[in-house]
């Protein structure tokens, strides 16, 4: 794969390869509305195929917080377009790297040595890019390593690089009013934590301890002497990302098992700990040849505060939901209803979050659930698909919903992903056997 050699950090660098690549967008839909002119039957996949290329171009480029959005994007499979998908997962766990100088480079900058004046081998090609630092191979004292080095700039671009992409969100989400900054502070200062590798290690550390004692699960141990701000060094851990898995694997004992393990690991994390790691992609997880799962990547933890947790997990229960009164007073306290909204806005999103929570709640109604059940996905897409062309909707306030939900539901949508991708089936409450 080709190494890049710098990565635009200034404001005025990474706003003028945005534009450019709006100018390419403008391009694609010239160039779609002519086709379309003489063939009324021309689909518009050609137009998202070469829309998703050239936004991924850019971005891939630019890394960071940039690079992160698409991530994240990709994972949103029931409301994007599958060329949009299919391109935006390249960024879960493979991008261009850094190339062999600019590596040296970074890593003296930050540690203040060069790598193998710190390790006895250190490989200068990464085995592993992806939105926010790459990641090398190492040696020291005949332990193999995986050392995690972050990209230059990415730290200090945050705030541009989203103040670039809020205007854009507000028309997407049709966000109105002030309290909309709610839900981009919130964004903001998730994408800071995760460029400290400080914390990183900090909370690698603590969760890997609190959840130890779950079968089926493993770690990595990290090395605070070898790490830094932007540098982690951690136990080189033998496996392959969870999707790589996922395609080959034929046994569904294998499957369920480490479904299960997936499962008890974030609904430990969730009920347990009371904080989760909200960044549930295949490149933060790897299979080993027991099919035991290995969590590799603790950058995005999220606190699941009490006022948020109750009423959150109280809609997850059937009869809850099917309680108007009792429903609606836990819509107000989770602010999808506000004091504001009209008697047609309450009654609207009060249907609306009716047939979501009722479907999206479903394994929690079970004691056993089927990830790989068709008719659930199904369900999920459609109910996509008829609120994103719903006209009423448009022209409603977006602003619903406290901004935890930003990372709780990404958790969730994240952690359906993934054991579907697995096709496993799991026992929804073995987790409480591992609760303290």
């Amino acid at each position: 794969m080709k190494t890049i050699d710098n990565i635009p950090t200034g404001k005025i660098g990474r706003t003028s390869k945005l534009m450019q690549t709006g100018v390419k967008l403008g391009g694609n839909y010239l160039k779609y509305y002519s086709k379309k002119a003489f063939n009324s039957d021309f689909t518009r996949d050609e137009l998202d195929k070469d829309n998703a290329d050239d936004i991924y171009d850019s971005l891939k480029s630019l890394k960071g917080s940039a690079l992160k959005v698409a991530q994240m994007l990709s994972m949103e499979k029931s409301l994007l377009p599958n060329a949009y998908v299919e391109k935006f997962s390249l960024a879960q766990f493979s991008v261009p790297p850094l190339s062999a100088p600019l590596v040296r480079k970074t890593f003296k900058k930050y540690n203040g040595a060069y790598p193998e004046e710190l390790y006895d081998k250190f490989a200068s090609e990464s085995v592993n890019a992806a939105s926010i630092g790459q990641v090398h191979k190492a040696e020291k004292d005949g332990k193999k390593l995986a050392v995690k080095i972050q990209y230059p700039g990415v730290a200090d671009s945050i705030s541009s690089d989203l103040a670039m992409v809020k205007p854009i969100a507000t028309r997407m989400f049709n966000l109105q009013g002030k309290d909309s900054a709610k839900y981009f502070k919130e964004v903001e200062g998730k994408l800071l934590e995760e460029t400290d590798y400080i914390l990183e290690v900090k909370q690698s550390k603590e969760i890997s301890e609190a959840c130890a004692h779950i079968p089926n699960l493993k770690f990595p141990k990290y090395y605070e002497d070898l790490s830094s701000e932007r540098i982690i060094t951690m136990d080189w851990m033998n496996g392959k990302h969870l999707s790589e898995f996922a395609k080959e694997n034929t046994d569904q004992e294998k499957a369920n098992k480490v479904g299960q393990a997936l499962w008890d690991f974030y609904m430990y994390q969730m009920h347990g700990l009371k904080e989760v790691h909200a960044d549930p992609h295949p490149g933060n997880f790897l299979i080993d040849k027991e099919a035991n799962l290995i969590a590799i990547d603790f950058g995005c933890i999220k606190q699941v505060p009490d006022d948020f947790y109750v009423p959150y997990f109280e809609l997850a229960k059937k009869e809850n939901i099917d309680n108007p009164e009792f429903f609606n007073e836990k819509l107000f306290q989770l602010e999808i209803l506000r004091e504001d909204d009209s008697e047609r806005e309450i009654k609207y999103f009060s249907e609306l979050f009716y047939e979501m929570l009722s479907l999206f709640t479903g394994p929690f109604h079970e004691e056993t659930f089927d990830f790989a059940d068709e008719s659930f996905w199904n369900s999920i897409t459609a109910l996509s698909e008829k609120y994103s062309k719903d006209t009423e909707l448009r022209k409603m306030n977006g602003n619903r919903g406290s901004k935890h939900f930003l990372y709780i539901n990404r958790t969730f949508f994240g952690l359906y992903n993934l054991l579907h991708d697995l096709k496993a089936k799991i026992e929804v409450n073995r987790f409480r056997d591992y609760m303290s």
